[in-house]
C-alpha cells in the first residue's frame, strides 16, 4: 500500500482532469489522506455540455453493471486496491471498518440486479396488440449530490445510468473515493465515457449543476430537505429520523432490548434507517436505562479494527461534538454519559475520538431533542399513548411497530411523511428488492408514454 496520498481530480469523458484548485482531505487521525482537485464552475459547465451533447437516452445492458460491481469489489482501479479503498473510506469518514466491508458487498450485490431493482419500482407492463405503455427518461441529465455517511447510497446514481439518464456526480467532501471508484469500475466494464462525469467541488458548484441539469438527486439533512421541498425536478433523500414504537413491557424484554440495540447501533449508527427515537407506551426511564446499559457495553476500538462497532472522528471534532451534545441534551435526562465518566467521547489510542452511544429521555414525544438524528448511536426515549395517535411517528424513513402496536400499521402506512413500516422483531432495513425503501427512484426518473401502432387497427 502506497504511503503517498492520492490526488483525486475531476473525471470528464472517462479521463482524469487536472485542477489547480485543490483541497487537502485529512483522516480522522489528522494524517493526510488525499488531495482533491476541485472542479471550477467553467470546468463543471464544460463537463455538463459534453454529457448533455452525448446523452441519447439509451441504457447500457444489465451485464455491464454486474461486471462493474464485481470490479468495484475485487479489482485494482486507478492504482487503488480494494483494501486501500476500504481503508481510505474508513479513515476519511470514521465509519467502522466492518460497515464499509459490508457496504462493498452490498454495492456489488445491488449492481448485479439493477434490472430487477428498476422493474420492481414500476407498474406491471401493459401491452395489448398495437398499444404499449413505455417508460422513458423525464430528462437526459441528472446531478447527483452524494453523501459521506455510507457508501451504498451511491448505487442510486448508478441505477440512473441503468435507466438511460446521464449523470454528473458531485461527491461528498469526506468520501470522494466511493463514486470515483464506482465510475472507474463502470468505465472498465464498458460504460460510454460521456455517460457520466465526476466533479468534486463545493456547495456552489453543486447548486450550479442542479440548476443546469434536467433532474437532481440530493442526499442531505433537514436543511436540504427544506431547500428543495418545492422542486419537482429534485429528489431529496434524507434525513431518516427512523423510529420504533414499543409496548409497556419493553424494559423487561431482553430479546427486544438486544434487537433495539442492534437497530440503533448497527454500522455505527451512521445509516438513515438506524433508530433514533424510541417511543414507549410503558415507563420511559427504565427503558432508557436498560438501553444505555447495553449500548454502553459496546467496545471502544480503533475504527480500522473489523470488530469496531462505533464511529470515529478527529479529536478536535470530538471536543466540539461533546460541547454540542451537552447543549443539545441540556433539557433531557442523560442516561449514558455518567457511565463513561461524563462524556460520550472516548480515546481508542489511535489518534482519533470514538463516539460512544448516547441515550437520553424526555417527558413528551415532541420535546427536544426528539427528532434529532446524528451520525453515531444517539437515541431519544419518549412516552407515547393512544391519544398521541400517529403524530409522533410522522417524518420518518422507517417506523418499527412492536408488540401490540403492530396493529397501527395500516394507519401509519397512510401517513404521507412515513416511507416504510416494519412490524415485529424485524430490522428496519429488512426487505426485498421489490419492497420500497424510500419511494420509487424509477418513477422519479422515468415517465409513462403511450405507443400506438398500426396493429391497433387490424
Amino acid at each position: 500500500m502506497s504511503d503517498v496520498p492520492p490526488v483525486i481530480g475531476p473525471v470528464i469523458g472517462g479521463r482524469a482532469t487536472d485542477s489547480r484548485d485543490r483541497a487537502e482531505l485529512t483522516a480522522v487521525d489528522d494524517t493526510p489522506l488525499a488531495t482533491v482537485g476541485l472542479a471550477p464552475r467553467l470546468l463543471a459547465q464544460a463537463a455538463l455540455n459534453r454529457v448533455r451533447a452525448a446523452a441519447d437516452g439509451s441504457a447500457p445492458p444489465p451485464e455491464l453493471f454486474a461486471t462493474a460491481g464485481k470490479l468495484f469489489a475485487t479489482a485494482e482501479l486507478n492504482g487503488e486496491t480494494p483494501e486501500e479503498y476500504r481503508r481510505r473510506v474508513v479513515m476519511a469518514t470514521g465509519t467502522p471498518a466492518g460497515a464499509i466491508t459490508r457496504a462493498i458487498d452490498g454495492i456489488r450485490n445491488s449492481l448485479s440486479m439493477v434490472e430487477r431493482l428498476n422493474r420492481a419500482e414500476l407498474p406491471a407492463p401493459f401491452e395489448v396488440p398495437g398499444h404499449t405503455t413505455c417508460w422513458v427518461p423525464r430528462g437526459s441529465s441528472l446531478t447527483a449530490v452524494v453523501p459521506n455517511n455510507h457508501p451504498e447510497p451511491n448505487v442510486t446514481w448508478v441505477r440512473a445510468l441503468s435507466m438511460g439518464v446521464s449523470v454528473l456526480v458531485r461527491p461528498g467532501s469526506k468520501d470522494p473515493f466511493t463514486p470515483r471508484r464506482l465510475l472507474a469500475a463502470l468505465l472498465a466494464a464498458g460504460l460510454d465515457p460521456d455517460k457520466a462525469a465526476f466533479l468534486p467541488g463545493g456547495h456552489d458548484m453543486g447548486e450550479h449543476l442542479l440548476a443546469q441539469t434536467d433532474l437532481g438527486l440530493v442526499y442531505g439533512g433537514p436543511a436540504a430537505a427544506a431547500r428543495y421541498a418545492g422542486r419537482g425536478d429534485v429528489l431529496v433523500r434524507g434525513p431518516g429520523r427512523s423510529k420504533a414504537l414499543v409496548g409497556s413491557g419493553a424494559a423487561q424484554d431482553d430479546g427486544l432490548l438486544d434487537d433495539l440495540v442492534r437497530w440503533i447501533a448497527d454500522d455505527g449508527g451512521v445509516r438513515c434507517n438506524n433508530i433514533s427515537l424510541v417511543l414507549t407506551s410503558g415507563p420511559v426511564e427504565p427503558l432508557a436505562e436498560a438501553l444505555a446499559e447495553r449500548l454502553g457495553a459496546l467496545p471502544v476500538l480503533p475504527v480500522l479494527d473489523e470488530r469496531a462497532t462505533l464511529p470515529a472522528t478527529s479529536r478536535a471534532n470530538g471536543e466540539a461534538m461533546a460541547e454540542y451534545l451537552a447543549e443539545l441534551t441540556a433539557k433531557a435526562t442523560d442516561h449514558s454519559s455518567a457511565r463513561y465518566g461524563g462524556s460520550p467521547i472516548a480515546d481508542p489510542g489511535d489518534g482519533t475520538a470514538v463516539l460512544r452511544p448516547l441515550v437520553v429521555s424526555v417527558d413528551r414525544p415532541d420535546a427536544a431533542p426528539a427528532g434529532t438524528e446524528l451520525g453515531f448511536p444517539f437515541v431519544v426515549v419518549a412516552p407515547w399513548n393512544q391519544e398521541d395517535g400517529t403524530g409522533p411517528l410522522r417524518d420518518s424513513l422507517v417506523v418499527s411497530l412492536l408488540d401490540e402496536h403492530a396493529l397501527l400499521a395500516p394507519r401509519v402506512l397512510r401517513e404521507p411523511s412515513v416511507r416504510k413500516v416494519v412490524t415485529g422483531r424485524v430490522a428496519p432495513w429488512a426487505g426485498l428488492p421489490e419492497t420500497p425503501h424510500d419511494g420509487s427512484l424509477a418513477q422519479f426518473l422515468l415517465e409513462p408514454k403511450g405507443l400506438v401502432t398500426a396493429e391497433a387497427e387490424s
